[in-house]
């Protein structure tokens, strides 16, 4: 992702922008406060296309924010960082959103693909759902109240190094607090580094914002990334819509060169695309990036291949929608 710095933001009110977003190494972890600042040069050089709107707050208070780009009046929705682990889908998204928008704004095509199909379909990209959970993954506990940091340790089973933290700032894995065959979930009992549930489904805030913010916009196609696996789940329970959504899931399959998932016999529920497919009818998949890495974050390393073999998912996935519509 292209760090936008202030001389540049000074000098593109004076020249044009005419050359692709770049990727670069990274020697750092992309965290929340690099998000800040690329989302506020993104929005001051593509405010014509672009619109970054809060949707909510972490428990520790760190603002969830969705763009949209495009001027279509359907949409669809990607997602990245449910887990702490997880910010290489925040800055694969991120790279998604500014290659993007550079291209529509400059109405040019995008590699291969023409982005007009941005003016029938929106694209809405919540980068880091988990804004707390990233934190601690990335920072350890420095950065949290004093009073609070046992805790965390506690649910790190007293692991100083939290490098395995998917959760969220309280204990709770976002992606088992969906309301989808939630009951059936098993796991730890209380807080916990990864797998708690939760009291009850949409108990976190960041969930919550979220489902209120899907219910609003009302995409027609729904993605959640995570990491790390290279596998594409699609499916949730065999109902009428699986020739549908399993088609869809094929050319992503294709264009990413990621495995596709089997449909399981018996679904385990609580996720963001169990919830979508159920509530909405409508496609869901959860794209899993990365060679498998256990519990910890992909390296940065794995950056520009896994962009390579995404960049084309996010204009794809707008045009399965206008398809589904039309």
């Amino acid at each position: 992702m292209v760090r936008i710095l202030a001389v540049f933001l000074m000098l593109s009110s004076m020249f044009p922008i005419d050359t692709h977003a770049s990727v670069n190494e990274k020697s750092e972890p992309y965290s929340y406060e690099m998000l800040d600042h690329d989302l506020n040069g993104i929005q001051a050089i593509y405010k014509d296309v672009v619109e970054v709107k809060k949707i909510g707050k972490s428990h520790f208070g760190r603002s969830i924010v969705a763009v949209k780009l495009g001027k279509g009046k359907h949409n669809i929705v990607l997602i990245g960082a449910h887990h702490g682990r997880e910010w290489v889908t925040t800055m694969l998204l991120m790279q998604m959103l500014e290659s993007y928008a550079q291209s529509y704004q400059n109405k040019e095509k995008f590699g291969s693909l023409t982005t007009d199909i941005l003016n029938d379909v929106s694209i809405w990209f919540v980068p880091m759902l988990n804004p707390d959970g990233v934190m601690i993954q990335q920072n350890g506990v420095d950065l949290y109240p004093q009073k609070y940091q046992g805790r965390l340790l506690a649910m790190n089973q007293g692991l100083n190094n939290f490098e395995r933290w998917k959760a969220n700032g309280i204990g709770i894995d976002l992606n088992r607090q969906y309301p989808a065959g939630w009951g059936a979930l098993k796991g730890p009992n209380g807080p916990h580094y990864q797998f708690y549930k939760g009291r009850r489904p949409l108990e976190a805030k960041e969930v919550l914002d979220l489902t209120e913010f899907i219910d609003q916009i009302k995409p027609t196609i729904a993605v959640a990334y995570h990491s790390s696996g290279r596998e594409i789940f699609w499916n949730y329970f065999n109902g009428e819509n699986v020739k549908r959504d399993e088609t869809i899931a094929r050319k992503i399959s294709h264009l990413t060169g990621y495995k596709l998932g089997d449909p399981p016999n018996h679904a385990v529920g609580g996720g963001f695309t169990d919830w979508f497919i159920t509530k909405y009818q409508l496609p869901a998949m959860t794209i899993e990036i990365s060679y498998h890495v256990g519990e910890t974050s992909p390296p940065l390393s794995v950056f520009k291949t896994e962009w390579e073999r995404n960049k084309y998912v996010g204009l794809t996935i707008a045009a399965e929608a206008k398809s589904l519509f039309h």
